[in-house]
């Protein structure tokens, strides 16, 4: 598998509760997906949502979270079904998920539900923005991605609701604040003067492009407009 350092997917997804016996348990599944592509640090407009029929009914507790209902994924489609889309759409990035472990668990269990013998750190190049930030970052209490946003003045006015594509989309415009000040990006190298990262994977110096106004304030519309776009109409506050 040939990994692209330039082009980086932001993922995020929702679920219909939490794996609490680990991300082998086959408890709980995905019933959203939502993942954007910046290659060079651009933003190229490609983005990937699918909300899934999970097979099983929503915890209450998850559903206050999301707002997401069993209704609403009645008619939507298997993860099976879809699986091939999405590994078109994510194969050879770098894959940057805040706190990774959580939905890389869960879409590994996908997988293998839908008998694939696929895992996500086999195809793609996973980086943890939960923490990176503790290692850019160290010595705040708090990690979560508002907090963040709030770090790096990323205007989340749009989240009073919650959901994949949206969170994937502050994600992207919060790391890219976040590493917008170094040379190169090195994801847990060993040779930070190198520019090398343990397996033989090379960064290069980055070319750091900002958006002009236009561009910022079509983003910045882009993301009040988002939750508008398949989204359920009862969608609660979630957690950090």
């Amino acid at each position: 598998m040939e990994i692209n350092n330039k082009r980086w997917v932001f993922l995020d997804t929702e679920t219909t509760g939490k794996n609490d016996k680990g991300p082998t348990h086959l408890g709980h599944r995905v019933i959203e997906i939502g993942a954007v592509e910046v290659i060079d640090r651009n933003f190229t407009g490609r983005e990937y949502q699918q909300f899934l029929n999970p097979e099983m009914k929503i915890d209450e507790e998850a559903m206050k979270v999301h707002g997401i209902t069993d209704e609403y994924v009645a008619d939507k489609p298997l993860f099976k079904d879809i699986a091939q889309e999405f590994i078109s759409f994510v194969e050879g990035s770098v894959l940057i998920i805040h706190n990774a472990k959580f939905d890389v668990g869960f879409l590994d269990q996908e997988f293998a539900l839908a008998g694939l013998e696929v895992k996500l750190g086999e195809i793609c190049q996973i980086v943890d923005s939960y923490a990176e930030a503790r290692r850019l970052r160290p010595g705040h209490a708090k990690y979560s991605l508002d907090a963040l946003c709030e770090i790096f003045n990323i205007d989340t006015s749009c989240r009073t609701q919650h959901g994949a594509l949206l969170d994937a989309s502050l994600l992207a415009d919060m790391y890219l604040a976040m590493t917008g000040g170094q040379r190169s990006l090195n994801f847990g190298a060993d040779d930070e003067s190198s520019g090398k990262k343990a397996g033989g994977i090379q960064h290069g110096p980055l070319k750091v492009i900002h958006a002009s106004p236009a561009e910022l304030e079509a983003h910045e519309e882009k993301l009040k407009n988002m939750m508008k776009k398949g989204k359920p109409d009862n969608w609660h506050t979630y957690w950090e």
